[in-house]
């Protein structure tokens, strides 16, 4: 490896499975580019990187963001519910409750 070589790790986590792949690149590596030589969009089809997010080390970021050297790319699942809506639904069950009851 010489000092214009990185390496970083692509990881892609769902329920069923899990990847945490090892891409080598040149400096100046983007996201999509570690993301592309990882050949994750492979073995997971259902990754869409126009409705993914993705980031590094859970900060989530834009796909032309170049790396660093030991950086960790993610790819983030798509949410299933809306976070506001769940808390808003969760409030309206439990105000909906009478007092000394327990909700399911």
């Amino acid at each position: 490896m010489t000092d214009e070589t990185i390496r970083v790790e692509v990881a892609y986590a769902r329920e069923q499975a899990q990847a945490l792949l090892p891409v080598q690149g040149p400096r100046g590596l983007t996201i999509a580019e570690a993301i592309e030589r990882s050949g994750i969009l492979q073995r997971f089809p259902e990754i869409d990187l126009a409705a993914n997010k993705v980031g590094v080390f859970g900060k989530v970021a834009k796909l032309d963001t170049a790396l660093a050297d030991g950086d960790r790319v993610e790819i983030y699942p798509p949410l299933i519910a809306d976070p506001k809506q769940a808390r808003k639904a969760r409030a309206a069950e439990t105000a909906s409750t009478p007092a000394g009851a327990k909700a399911d």
